[in-house]
């Protein structure tokens, strides 16, 4: 007989999660009724697994480490083609020095979330530090020091329901940062004492408890990301998410919505086109410190940008001079400016992100779409 070990009664767990995950996420349950809804669920479920073995399977706050949570083979969570991501588990029991780089990025921010769970949206955001608050030398470095005594300057609190740390570096360019190497920046965390020197004891060697720790970790972001979250169709909206087809909401902040940033406005909604037809998206950009609208599948992934025109930032836009443009998604090139790749896809979801925006909220201009045909198109521009 195998011996009873806590590490196999959680990988038994996972291993039923994983069934149950097919048999109602993967279902019409969850309002997937096609033979591509199903792959498309599977897929997102594989690098759902992929970034818990990466990211929380071995989990320490006491020795932490840096992961990069999305790339171009691992998408969760609604990741963006300009933007390189960061995660490590932090705790207020601890003080550490994060060591890193801007790289050139248009924008650099460090957010503390709320509990142990990462993945979980109701985990609030509860601190936030972005580059306008911490300096950076003339090579792009930066030191930024979390929890501890209070600084006037590179200095995050770590509040009691500490469980994590996110960094965003934003890139603003013609081609996509995500999908080049040498735009990764180099991060280090490392907890500290109190006269500031690294804490150099190693964490104990993985026991029983700890490995079936670890994989409950995995199986609770599966879970999160699935099963206990509700289909799209019926679950709660914000202001700045629209369930209706190629109408977008006005712009808003997302408040301590866990894994979002104070400091942005978003808006979203879904697209659906046949297969000959386009969707024609008028907008503007507001002054802002970043901007960009991309494509997602249901799954908050977005479409292969490693390959594929999925996004649109300020600088790939073709605009005239007060910021307006005419983006157009279609399934296949039209020669014109502006172009987001669906893959042929009838139906996604339409992301923008406008980082730092000036003035107020309302001021800036809820874009407006309009589907025709694809033989119309360039008469409609």
């Amino acid at each position: 007989m195998p011996l009873d070990t806590a590490s196999r009664r959680a990988l038994h767990e996972l291993i039923d999660l994983l069934g149950e995950v097919d048999r109602r996420w993967a279902s019409p349950e969850w309002n997937l009724h096609t033979d591509d809804d199903i792959v498309d669920a599977h897929r997102a479920l594989m690098h759902m697994l992929q970034w818990g073995l990466v990211g929380l399977f071995e989990r320490d706050p006491a020795a932490p480490r840096f992961h990069r949570i999305v790339d171009p083979n691992r998408k969760v969570l609604g990741d963006n083609p300009d933007a390189v991501f960061f995660y490590a588990p932090v705790s207020a029991d601890h003080v550490y020095r994060l060591v890193g780089e801007t790289k050139g990025a248009a924008y650099v921010s460090v957010t503390v979330e709320s509990g142990a769970s990462w993945g979980s949206m109701s985990n609030q955001t509860v601190g936030v530090l972005n580059d306008e608050s911490f300096d950076v030398d003339a090579d792009g470095r930066f030191e930024i020091q979390l929890g501890g005594e209070p600084r006037p300057r590179n200095w995050l609190a770590l509040p009691e329901r500490s469980g994590s740390i996110t960094t965003r570096h934003y890139f603003e360019g013609p081609t996509y940062a995500a999908a080049d190497p040498s735009r990764v920046p180099v991060m280090r965390i490392r907890v500290i004492d109190g006269d500031g020197n690294p804490v150099a004891t190693p964490p104990p060697r993985p026991s029983d408890d700890s490995v079936a720790a670890g994989i409950r970790r995995v199986a609770g972001l599966v879970r999160e990301l699935t099963v206990d979250r509700p289909p799209m169709a019926s679950d709660q909206t914000r202001t700045w998410v629209s369930r209706v087809p190629n109408v977008f909401p006005p712009p808003d902040r997302p408040g301590d919505l866990g894994l979002s940033a104070f400091d942005t406005a978003y808006a979203m909604a879904p697209f659906l086109i046949g297969p000959d037809e386009a969707l024609l998206i008028r907008a503007r950009w507001p002054e802002c410190r970043y901007g960009n609208v991309c494509l997602w599948n249901r799954h908050l992934q977005t479409l292969d940008y490693a390959n594929r025109p999925i996004s649109l930032n300020r600088a790939q836009t073709v605009a005239d001079a007060d910021g307006r443009f005419t983006a157009v998604i279609a399934h296949t090139d039209p020669g014109v400016p502006n172009w987001l790749d669906t893959e042929g896809r009838p139906f996604g979801i339409v992301y923008w992100r406008f980082i730092l925006p000036e003035g107020d909220i309302d001021d800036i201009d809820t874009a407006q779409a309009e589907v025709v045909p694809l033989a119309e198109l360039r008469s409609r521009l």
